[in-house]
């Protein structure tokens, strides 16, 4: 039914529309918590608005950013083309159709939220089928297979449990197990989705961006396996309401982490490439960002705290871990991808732009110190409880996002 694709290269239009709408969709987000502030300070995040823009920010945001990226990555990791384009392109149309709806049910009737959640979840379904066909032609599985497997077993996952949490609130269904497979929802969608495709990419970006030689990757089986056991023994907590499984849990992920970085210093440490370039550091800056939120976590629960905690341990996780990866590998990313698309075969026929002229690294430094300031900000909002504080702190972020936007979108016009 579906052309399969002839070569490595991705049709550019595919990744760039997912990237397109994803920013759409950040901006957006980030529009609904400003006005909604009032509510979400106090601790209540369980409103409509809210919900729709955690929703925008994880699915229409960083999930879309994902699918875009490896749909650019995934044929550059693993030497094998994607398995059909024309089948990305309706992927595209009928996910991102159906965050859209998903998003504005939850803000206007949250109990009609099944049909658009369905045509969500269709979706993510379609890309997993993508994502599974063109990596069971990869003739020789990794590492970096086994993480990223891993991360879109654990999305399909999420979306199952969203879907039945929307079943759940519709006609009671498991409503005894109601908060546990809430929080085993929001579990997998962090830590088990985007946090093991991070791992995965940046194994391959690490090396790539600071031209890294002779390392070992010894290292990272173990950093699959003792974060896999600390999510495998999250989610067992969240079931059985067990404190020491909330320890061992917390515990077994601050490991894994903790070893990740380890060995992306141990990676860096092997570069050529003397002077790292902004954006990276950004991204290695949320490494060090991730592994202090880990520790966190880890105390909170040796001290019987992260019920209490666990709001604002979340929001970073989301914006000072997987946003700020995002940011940094995205802004390295989507330069590369254009100029290759536009200037790689014209290389030797005419004069061209350089790589580290597609982007503007003036620009850089203020993005990353906007995300970075509003992030703390709106923590310190949290804990004083102070109103100017968390609308200085938000409109931080909302005026990053624009930033971000913005940058992305000129990378187009070169």
């Amino acid at each position: 039914m579906f052309q399969q694709s002839s070569g490595s290269e991705t049709n550019i239009k595919l990744p760039i529309s997912y990237i397109f709408f994803s920013m759409i969709a950040l901006i957006t987000s980030q529009l609904l918590i400003l006005l909604n502030g009032d509510m979400l300070i106090t601790g209540t995040f369980r409103l409509p608005a809210i919900w729709s823009a955690a929703h925008l920010f994880v699915l229409g945001w960083a999930l879309m950013v994902a699918m875009g990226a490896m749909y650019q990555l995934v044929p550059v990791a693993f030497l094998t083309p994607i398995w059909s384009e024309k089948f990305g392109f309706w992927q595209f149309a009928v996910t991102a159709l159906g965050i859209l709806t998903f998003a504005t049910a939850l803000y206007l009737r949250p109990q009609d939220a099944l049909v658009p959640g369905i045509m969500t979840l269709t979706g993510i379904l379609m890309f997993l089928v993508q994502m599974y066909m063109t990596l069971r032609s990869q003739a020789k599985p990794n590492i970096l297979t086994l993480f990223v497997g891993s991360a879109l077993f654990s999305l399909l996952l999420t979306i199952a449990l969203g879907i039945t949490l929307v079943i759940s609130m519709k006609t009671g269904f498991a409503s005894e197990y109601y908060q546990a497979m809430f929080k085993t929802h929001i579990l997998l969608g962090t830590v088990g989705w985007f946090s093991l495709l991070i791992f995965g990419f940046s194994y391959k970006m690490v090396p790539m961006f600071s031209l890294a030689h002779g390392f070992t990757m010894k290292p990272a089986a173990y950093v699959f396996t003792v974060y896999f056991a600390g999510i495998i023994l999250m989610v067992a907590y969240f079931f059985t309401g067990s404190h020491l499984m909330e320890i061992l849990g917390t515990f077994m992920l601050l490991a894994g982490f903790l070893v990740f970085t380890w060995h992306v210093k141990k990676i860096i440490d092997k570069r050529v490439k003397r002077k790292l370039d902004r954006p990276f550091m950004f991204a290695l800056f949320a490494v060090g960002c991730g592994a202090a939120i880990h520790l966190a976590a880890f105390v909170s629960s040796s001290v019987n705290l992260l019920p209490k905690t666990a709001g604002p341990i979340l929001l970073l996780y989301l914006m000072a871990w997987i946003a700020f990866s995002i940011i940094g590998y995205l802004y390295k990313i989507v330069p590369f991808l254009w100029w290759t698309h536009k200037y790689s075969k014209e290389i030797g026929k005419k004069q061209v732009p350089a790589l580290k002229d597609m982007m503007d690294e003036k620009l850089a430094l203020p993005l990353f110190i906007l995300f970075t300031g509003g992030t703390v900000l709106l923590i310190i909002s949290f804990f004083v409880q102070l109103m100017p504080i968390f609308y200085i702190a938000q409109s931080l972020i909302l005026m990053a996002g624009i930033l971000f936007s913005y940058i992305i979108a000129k990378v187009l016009t070169i």
